[in-house]
């Protein structure tokens, strides 16, 4: 999680920010959160029909289309230093340890 936080009122369409993550500079990934497979809504109904959701649990939902390593046969090393940008929001930077 990153420290970061908005408000709804911040961001009227949570399905329409632009999207990239960065590996030492070098862009691997960039997209729209309107390209996500599964909106956040969707992923809470479908938990909650097994499980019992409490007020501030996190929902995290992985990378922008293309940012996997894995998509690029590239894997992150110690050093690497990530950045997972999204629009109205912010940049994420975390250091590989």
């Amino acid at each position: 999680m990153g420290p970061c936080l908005v408000t709804t009122d911040e961001i009227p369409d949570p399905y329409a920010l632009a999207m990239a993550v960065r590996v030492n500079g070098e862009e691997w990934g960039r997209g729209t959160s309107a390209d996500m497979h599964w909106k956040f809504e969707d992923c809470i109904a479908h938990v909650a029909r097994s499980e019992t959701l409490r007020a501030g649990e996190f929902f995290g939902s992985g990378t922008v289309g293309n940012g996997c390593g894995l998509e690029h046969m590239r894997f992150l090393r110690r050093g690497d230093l990530v950045e997972l940008e999204v629009e109205k929001i912010g940049v994420l930077r975390n250091r590989v340890v």
